[in-house]
């Protein structure tokens, strides 16, 4: 298993600073930031940018990966996101994953967008597969409904071969996107009144995963697995048992990576640093 914390856009840097250098001391394998206009969760906090946010967090870490939590059409045009996307890359020396969603419904609003479900997915859809062809071919042309490129030249390329890129998707037309062209897949299950129930509805998600990679002939393993475990009804860090329960659970559903956040004072993610410690120095270490 692999370990992810995701720190929260919310501070100026002066206090994000020191978060993210304890990230990379504490060894997770992965650090995120959410990548929105304003969160739902905290729609009155300050905000800060994602991309801006993990240019400044890859200067003060060193081997942690820094990923999108996650960019959506919402707020990015593809060929511009790719500009960024290298330079993320470069600066943090190959350690930047890109996760990629649909978007929130606040983000929609605050910009005035007024598509239906179905054409925010095909939006998506049509993000995501530009996005993955800047990621792999030296120049680009595309003309779709929702976005164009015309002769775009992706020189110098990212940092590595293939930057990894990961869908978050729950419905199935999304998972099998993330099964066509992911090196990983991200979920947060969904809303539910109970941890049983988000777990069910976590299993049912792994599955239609695994017949989507069956069906386009891909071998399970070759795409890891993220799970927010803190979408559940019960936050992850609420407990050390919390915590190594999810994890557990999450193993048993194949999951190779698990998500979660750093704690806050106040709701959501609600916790101490107590709990935290305890969590790198005891769960961490056991479950590598």
């Amino acid at each position: 298993m692999r370990f992810g914390m995701t720190i929260l856009p919310e501070h100026s840097w002066p206090v994000a600073e020191p978060l993210w250098r304890e990230v990379d001391a504490m060894g997770f394998d992965h650090a995120w930031t959410f990548d929105h206009i304003t969160w739902g969760g905290l729609p009155e906090s300050p905000w800060f940018a994602a991309v801006p946010t993990l240019a400044a967090a890859a200067a003060v870490t060193s081997r942690v990966g820094l990923g999108t939590f996650v960019s959506s059409p919402n707020n990015h045009h593809p060929v511009q996101f790719f500009r960024e996307v290298l330079a993320l890359d470069d600066i943090s020396g190959g350690r930047f994953i890109l996760g990629v969603g649909a978007g929130g419904d606040l983000d929609a609003r605050i910009t005035g967008e007024d598509l239906s479900l179905r054409d925010r997915v095909d939006r998506f859809h049509e993000f995501t597969g530009l996005l993955d062809r800047l990621l792999r071919e030296e120049r680009v042309t595309a003309e779709g409904r929702f976005f164009t490129a015309r002769d775009a030249v992706t020189r110098p390329g990212p940092v590595r071969p293939r930057l990894p890129l990961v869908i978050a998707a729950n419905g199935p037309r999304s998972i099998a996107l993330a099964a066509e062209r992911g090196d990983g897949w991200m979920t947060y299950g969904g809303q539910t009144d109970t941890d049983e129930e988000w777990w069910a509805l976590v299993a049912r998600h792994s599955h239609v995963l695994d017949e989507a990679l069956d069906a386009r002939g891909r071998q399970r393993h070759t795409v890891a697995r993220y799970l927010n475990i803190d979408a559940s009804p019960t936050f992850a860090l609420s407990s050390v048992a919390a915590f190594e329960d999810a994890v557990g659970r999450a193993a048993e559903l194949g999951f190779t990576d698990v998500i979660t956040h750093w704690p806050r004072l106040d709701e959501p993610f609600r916790s101490s640093r107590d709990t935290l410690d305890a969590v790198v120095s005891d769960v961490l270490p056991r479950w590598r």
